[in-house]
């Protein structure tokens, strides 16, 4: 299992990079102005470079994709119901993620920022998980019925 996680681990860096910047063309995009938002404008200021905010952004778009990738096996856990997987993935996922998104500034700095941030953060990830049990339930009684 440590193997497992490992491997997928490494795959995921990659893709937290590639999905964090796919995602930053799309705001590009949606922004209008022609221009490529790479990072938050805020974290440029706070750390007077462009680069340095890059670099950073980049190192915690590894970190997050990394440990997401890591942690689905989590959901192979046959020993585990499903709602000690979810519970686990949902914690590991908002322990990694809502740091790396404070230090990024996609996220207003306050109180209320934080809160409609984790609000954004549970409907996606409901809608999500609810997706992805329907997709396998439906899966697993085709094979039964073949069987």
């Amino acid at each position: 299992m440590k193997k497992e996680m490992i491997r997928r681990g490494l795959h995921g860096i990659p893709q937290g990079i590639a999905i964090g910047y796919v995602i930053a063309i799309i705001v590009s995009l949606v922004n209008g102005d022609g221009a490529f938002h790479v990072v938050e404008s805020r974290l440029v200021e706070q750390l007077n470079s462009e680069i340095s905010a890059v670099v950073i952004q980049m190192v915690l778009l590894a970190v997050i994709g990394g440990v997401f990738a890591a942690a689905s096996v989590i959901w192979e856990m046959d020993e585990w119901n499903i709602l000690k997987q979810t519970g686990i993935y949902f914690c590991i996922l908002s322990v990694t993620l809502l740091p790396c998104a404070y230090l990024l500034h996609w996220m207003e700095r306050s109180v209320g920022g934080f809160i409609i941030y984790i609000g954004i953060f549970v409907v996606l990830f409901l809608v999500i998980w609810v997706v992805q049990y329907l997709f396998w339930k439906n899966r697993i009684e085709k094979i039964n019925d073949k069987l």
